[in-house]
């Protein structure tokens, strides 16, 4: 059955009905007049025979001489298997929603299909292709996949389209009919409704993924719909260039470090599939800083197990194996790149086997790659240029007791963004100390009522506490938010191996009050850390609030030095200028009914007052261990001469 032949087809219109009307003849209208994807970009008479989603036919061989051959990928296979082996026995995935969003349950159906036809393509074994086709018929039958969320929508298509392609020869007539039209009328088509395709404009990881997840589906179902497919191929390769200009120029990725996992990794699918299908991916991994992407998410990575996780990030904690990150290494032949992920699979005794719904991918794109032999970077610091720039520096990858230091700066008013500029997290001695608090869950907040994507000055999004400047290792200035238009770059750093430093001015954060905000953050003598503000004050006094958020338990206060505790290690704050300051905690206790609460946590810093028209200068030592340390006077000294 073509999809013109579906669109007449009573039987089929009676049960696909759709929030955009019971009758699917108006998603032919609404197809035939689309923005995107008039011109054909690309060849798709050039389609082969199923499997034709990531891995063609007989491309299986290799990957089974290189689990023979390796144990590393031996024990990833055997863990990917092991894991199925438990998904037998699963109840099959039902439509059931959590808040507005279905996406629990699409990425549960990717993580399901993905390894079960994974493992039948690989053994052969009928009770994965079995389990796999229960799976992909039920979800199937389901009314729709949520096009009011339409992540739910792209993530289900991906799921659908990778398990009907790679199961396509063996099954049956009549299951092809039920997975195909879903495909179209659940997955396809509300792509192609005004009301839910706003992604196609998007800057953000929707326009990756839905644009990843309608392609995926117009892929999987070409032979029955070309002309259909043909128009969502070109269309998302076009549209997914509108979110791929947000890499430039370094690599950069303005969400952060968990939506970089989710955006990225499915832009690596897109392109992934493009280029196995056609030999070429029409020049999307070329765009400005895509390639370079890599590199920001490996210095997001701390020695010592943490994550850089400002904006909309989970914790501090690594996400654990990156598939993406192979296929990056791979392409750029550069096997540093995977220094984390060498560790994850190395020092592993098992695999995010029950989460990471991406991670048969690894043995689509890794094998060639001797992780055993994968050596660290030779740089110390990365400077993160972009519309959210970010900075990263560490004395060391390879030691688990490293300095790292990471800072942020950008604005709040990117996606995802909170208000945050000027903070800072640091490790030493395997100890998180500087940290951020976090992201908190969408549905705890929405179900109160909370509109956290207004991000207006005024708007709801800043009354979260973990979201404001409040909760986090920056300024506050007369107990206030930052500007949410405000903007900071990285104005300077260096790479100098005992003054590895990096600056930012942070003025227009704090617009009307100050006339001047910059913050330094260096790492000295490969020993501690230094934090330096310099500020001037407006037409009024100001009250500067300087806090860190920390995990760590507070032992001792004298004065301007107070000592951190945590697993048996040790820090000392130490604020050299101002003299006047007296450091002291602040609560992270939730100040409102709706914000998670934040234990084992808690801000130190000091307040100052500071007169109108005048400027001031803080510095604020990190120092790890027991001794002492000797500060150099010229370590004090102005941002300018950094």
């Amino acid at each position: 059955m073509n999809y013109k032949s579906m669109l007449l087809s009573k039987k089929t219109l009676e049960c696909n009905v759709h929030p955009f009307g019971r009758m699917l003849p108006l998603f032919f209208m609404l197809f035939s007049s689309v923005v995107f994807g008039q011109a054909n970009l690309i060849d798709t008479t050039r389609m082969t025979s199923h499997p034709r989603l990531l891995l063609l036919q007989g491309q299986e061989e290799e990957i089974k001489k290189s689990i023979a051959d390796n144990p590393v990928w031996r024990f990833a296979h055997n863990q990917i298997i092991g894991e199925c082996d438990a998904m037998l026995s699963l109840p099959k995935i039902e439509r059931v929603l959590v808040g507005r969003r279905l996406l629990d349950q699409s990425r549960e159906c990717l993580r399901r299909v993905f390894f079960l036809s994974y493992a039948w393509r690989m053994t052969g074994s009928k009770k994965y292709f079995k389990k796999c086709e229960e799976e992909l018929l039920a979800v199937s039958r389901f009314s729709d996949w949520n096009p009011d969320h339409f992540l739910d929508v792209a993530e289900m298509t991906t799921a659908v389209s990778i398990g009907y392609d790679w199961l396509f020869n063996d099954l049956s007539p009549s299951s092809r009919e039920i997975i195909r039209d879903a495909i179209i009328s659940k997955g396809i088509a509300p792509s192609f409704n005004p009301k839910y395709n706003g992604w196609l404009k998007l800057t953000n990881n929707w326009n990756q993924v839905c644009n990843t997840g309608a392609a995926y589906g117009a892929i999987a179902v070409y032979e029955d719909s070309s002309q259909l497919s043909a128009r969502v191929i070109n269309r998302s390769l076009e549209s997914i260039l509108v979110s791929m200009k947000g890499y430039a120029p370094e690599g950069n990725y303005a969400e952060g470090y968990n939506y970089w996992g989710y955006g990225t990794s499915y832009n690596v699918l897109f392109i992934s599939a493009l280029e196995r299908l056609f030999g070429t991916d029409y020049g999307l991994s070329q765009q400005p800083g895509f390639l370079k992407t890599a590199a920001f998410y490996e210095n997001l990575e701390t020695p010592a197990g943490y994550s850089f996780n400002y904006s909309d990030a989970n914790g501090g904690g690594q996400d654990g194996l990156q598939p993406a990150m192979f296929w990056f290494a791979e392409k750029l032949n550069d096997p540093t790149l995977l220094y984390s992920e060498r560790g994850n699979l190395l020092e592993s005794t098992s695999l995010p086997v029950k989460w990471n719904r991406f991670l048969p991918a690894i043995l689509l794109w890794g094998t060639h790659i001797n992780v055993k032999a994968i050596t660290p970077p030779g740089y110390k610091i990365w400077n993160g240029k972009g519309d959210n720039a970010v900075a990263m520096m560490r004395t060391a990858w390879e030691d688990p007791h490293a300095i790292f230091l990471g800072l942020k700066a950008g604005s709040p008013s990117e996606s995802h963004g909170h208000m945050d500029v000027g903070s800072f997290v640091m490790d030493a001695d395997g100890v998180r100390w500087g940290a951020d608090p976090g992201m908190q869950a969408y549905e705890s907040l929405e179900s109160k009522g909370i509109k956290i994507w207004d991000g207006r000055q005024d708007g709801e999004r800043w009354k979260v506490f973990r979201l404001s400047n409040f909760s986090h290792s920056t300024l506050t200035v007369n107990n206030s938010l930052q500007r949410v238009t405000g903007k900071a770059a990285i104005s300077s750093s260096s790479s100098d191996s005992l003054f590895l430093d990096a600056v930012t001015d942070m003025s227009s954060l704090y617009a009307g009050s100050l006339t001047l905000a910059k913050r330094g953050v260096a790492i000295v003598d490969k020993r501690y850390v230094l934090v330096r503000d310099e500020i001037e004050t407006g037409d009024s006094s100001c009250t500067i609030r300087w806090a860190m958020f920390t995990p760590a338990a507070v032992s001792a206060i004298n004065g301007n030095q107070l000592q951190l505790i945590s697993k048996g290690k040790r820090l000392t704050l130490f604020v050299a200028e101002p003299e006047e300051a007296h450091l002291r905690t602040f609560p992270t206790d939730p100040p409102n009914s709706w914000d998670a609460l934040n234990l084992g946590t808690v801000l130190v810093g000091f307040e100052v007052t500071v007169p109108a028209h005048t400027k001031k200068a803080f510095n604020v030592l990190l120092v790890p261990g027991e001794g002492q340390i000797a500060v150099k006077k010229n370590a004090l000294k102005p941002l300018s001469e950094w």
